[in-house]
């Protein structure tokens, strides 16, 4: 076992940095080394930046989405297009769209995928609220923005047939040859979907 290098309170700083998404133990070690080094303009900044986020932020009661006011920012702009609702499986997945800035919709949080075999079912997302929020009369569209996994077209399927007879337009997400692909490097799963899915030009 390795010796330890530092105190006991900067070897938790860095077990805590370790356990962030894409940092395993020699990131975290470089990054607490470039806190610590970098105190004033960045350690400081940023126990502030934490210590809000426990205290004020929440999630929000009408799409699922995490923000310091209760409904979010997203539910709260009157610019948006309110007869649209972009069903997303995670916050990660909503912050994602909004950064490729196509449609100015409003988003719903399901809160994952049904995932049997996790035993993750209907019950566990928050897929009833998407449906009453389907049958306002002003939501004409729910576009499925869900991932092309097995989980995620269950989840599609699922919540298409809740939806069957409404009277809202339910679409999902094109899937196939992404933008600066060769098809000579795609697997064949994404070249049959590309082929089903195409458009006229």
């Amino acid at each position: 076992m390795p010796k330890s290098t530092a105190g006991p309170e900067i070897e938790r700083l860095i077990l805590l940095l370790a356990r962030l998404p894409g940092l395993g133990p020699r990131s975290a070690r470089r990054a607490a080394l470039h806190l610590i080094k970098k105190r004033e303009q960045l350690m400081a900044p940023l126990q502030a930046a934490l210590q809000t986020a426990i205290e004020k932020i929440e999630v929000c009661k009408t799409c699922g989405n995490i923000d310091t006011q209760n409904p979010c920012t997203v539910c709260t702009d009157p610019k948006r297009d309110q007869s649209v609702i972009v069903a997303v499986a995670d916050v990660a997945d909503l912050w994602a769209l909004e950064r490729a800035a196509a449609l100015n919709v409003r988003y719903h949080v399901l809160g994952g995928t049904l995932s049997p075999l996790d035993g993750v079912g209907p019950q566990d997302l928050t897929i009833d609220a998407l449906i009453s929020r389907a049958h306002d009369p002003a939501v004409k569209e729910i576009i499925l923005a869900l991932n092309a996994t097995v989980d995620g077209q269950t989840t599609v399927h699922y919540i298409t047939d809740l939806l069957h007879g409404s009277n809202v337009a339910v679409t999902r997400l094109a899937h196939g040859v992404p933008v600066g692909g060769e098809l000579d490097y795609l697997d064949e799963g994404t070249l049959s979907q590309a082929l089903r899915s195409r458009t006229p030009i």
